[in-house]
């Protein structure tokens, strides 16, 4: 994947975009079919979406895309509005645009690339009260949302997609509850999913799971778990919705120094899966993907540092 770069005017035009949607949901602008805030976080998402693909090769647009690359959310753990972090093309992330209205309801954003353009057009918002909103722009530019259902509370914050896991066109969601029960819920093109199918137990030892897209090169979606000692497991993609990852395997110790792990796709252009990992102190780290089961990341990259401020989605 080969990033291109943004001019400053168009950066510009797409962060007055973003703050000036901000500032119109919290004067009362309805969106179309949506609550306000969600509504917001996908428009200010899809503008950087179109910002980033003007900038992109024509060809990228001929073929399809396996590893893509999202922006990065975060939180604001003291006012809870929202930052977006588009990639920066060189393996980091840009300056933040913010839109300025109350998250503390979130819990996260999940995007998909169902369409294999490399770039999220649409997410699930799932929210604290255990209610999931599917969005999505359409064909005018409007924001869509719609319920797809409720009681997802019972995983916490383990929810993530890390893409197609059973064969369908979709991305496809995973959750682990309260009891470290892993379930899988497959999806379909609109955003709703099926009743949720039980993988197994044992996923509660682990502290921290991510993954989007493959990291082994074999064409389907792996994640990695963290468990309570600091040691981060594989447990790569089968392409079976009813058994869709095989026994886990080691990848290496000493993951504890990190307080997240999230994964936002293909950071450096180069088709592989990379990791996005967070001390404490705020520092960000990249771990490029080597598309090898073997050793599936790099040495750590640092690429920010002030990243304590926020809750990272």
């Amino acid at each position: 994947m080969a990033f291109g770069k943004r001019s400053a005017v168009l950066r510009g035009v797409v962060v007055g975009t973003a703050v000036a949607l901000a500032a119109a949901v919290a004067g009362g602008t309805a969106f179309a079919n949506g609550g306000s805030a969600d509504a917001a976080a996908a428009k200010a998402a899809a503008s950087q979406r179109g910002a980033h693909q003007a900038g992109q090769p024509t060809a990228r647009a001929l073929a399809s895309v396996e590893t893509p690359t999202f922006p990065l959310y975060g939180v604001n753990k003291k006012n809870f509005s929202l930052d977006l972090f588009g990639p920066n093309g060189t393996g980091g992330f840009q300056a933040p645009y913010n839109v300025d209205l109350d998250y503390s309801y979130l819990t996260d954003f999940i995007d998909v690339d169902n369409d294999k353009d490399g770039f999220g057009e649409a997410f699930w918002a799932v929210h604290k009260d255990g209610k999931v909103r599917y969005l999505w722009e359409d064909a005018q530019g409007q924001i869509q949302s719609k319920q797809v259902g409720t009681g997802y509370q019972i995983y916490g914050s383990t929810m993530l997609s890390p893409g197609n896991l059973g064969g369908g066109t979709s991305a496809d969601l995973l959750g682990v509850d309260k009891a470290g029960v892993l379930y899988e819920y497959l999806a379909y093109p609109d955003g709703r999913v099926t009743s949720r199918i039980k993988i197994g137990a044992g996923w509660g030892q682990y502290t921290q799971i991510a993954g989007q897209g493959d990291l082994t090169g074999d064409g389907k979606a792996d994640i990695v778990a963290r468990d309570g000692s600091g040691v981060l497991w594989l447990y790569k993609g089968t392409g079976n919705y009813a058994a869709p990852f095989a026994p886990r395997t080691k990848i290496g110790a000493g993951w504890n120094t990190y307080n997240r792990l999230v994964s936002v796709g293909d950071l450096t252009g180069d088709g592989k899966t990379d990791l996005v990992a967070r001390k404490s102190n705020g520092d960000l780290y990249r771990y490029s993907g080597t598309g090898s089961a073997a050793a599936p990341f790099a040495k750590p990259v640092k690429i920010g540092s002030g990243y304590q401020v926020y809750n990272l989605l």
